[in-house]
């Protein structure tokens, strides 16, 4: 199928994509997916993923914030440094940001001041913003519920969660990403059971490449190493998940896309 995707979250900025990122890129293209948001999650990140925006013109796009693993970091320069990048044109969101207290790799307090930060940064420049939580589900709740009025638009990134979380995003208009971890037989079967819960016009898709290669390419790539190339496994196995034709659920998460971001109509 001649499919237009588009792969709302692929951190290309990482250090494993140094080597070949043109080629990565070619590739996705050749498997259909011919726009990528490239995601921002520190500050020499946040940088980079713009600079190759930049370099791509209407391929590649860029989000700016600091991921709740770096928020230790997060400086009133790091503050500056995201709405200075927001005010270029291939800068389409804030984030990543959010909270994670799986790994606590920063200081819970300093999760919850950056991310209340970048909802500020957020609501000052309409921008939507690119959403990160994991077992913080309350804490992340009430922080965001209390940004969602002045706020633009808003996806849970990478969404793994239950039904019942799911169900609460969904009532707050949160958009709801999904990644490769449907495809795990093992870890996503939960998933299946619930991503039809997402109506139509909040469904995205996305790789987050370099992790969560999809479990169900075959033959199996030699390395661990996903790409946004891969996001046609997503697609696949979303749209079997929910009943729905890939063709119909290309078109809506690429209209979606489009829209939650504000890209330029094809």
């Amino acid at each position: 199928m001649n499919y237009s995707l588009i792969d709302i979250g692929a951190n290309l900025a990482h250090d494993s994509f140094a080597d070949d990122r043109d080629d990565v890129v070619r590739r996705a293209a050749d498997a259909g997916v011919t726009r990528i948001i490239v995601t921002g999650s520190s500050d020499n990140s946040n940088v980079e993923a713009a600079a190759l925006a930049e370099s791509r013109p209407g391929v590649l796009y860029s989000t700016a914030g600091v991921h709740p693993h770096h928020a230790a970091d997060y400086t009133d320069e790091s503050d500056a440094l995201i709405r200075e990048l927001v005010n270029k044109e291939v800068v389409v969101a804030v984030g990543e940001c959010g909270l994670d207290y799986f790994r606590n790799f920063s200081p819970r307090d300093a999760q919850l001041d950056a991310f209340r930060r970048q909802l500020e940064i957020a609501k000052d420049c309409r921008l939507p913003v690119f959403l990160h939580q994991r077992d913080a589900h309350d804490d992340f709740v009430e922080v965001l519920e209390s940004a969602l009025p002045e706020l633009s638009r808003a996806v849970a990134h990478c969404f793994t969660g239950e039904g019942e979380s799911l169900h609460e995003y969904i009532a707050m208009g949160l958009y709801v990403g999904i990644t490769g971890w449907i495809c795990d037989e093992r870890r996503g079967k939960h998933l299946h059971d619930v991503v039809s819960v997402i109506p139509d016009d909040r469904l995205l898709i996305e790789t987050d490449a370099p992790y969560l290669l999809p479990r169900t390419i075959s033959p199996r790539p030699k390395t661990r190493r996903n790409e946004p190339a891969y996001l046609v496994e997503v697609l696949n196995t979303v749209a079997e998940a929910r009943g729905q034709s890939a063709d119909h659920v290309a078109e809506i998460t690429t209209r979606n896309a489009v829209r939650f971001f504000d890209l330029p109509q094809r």
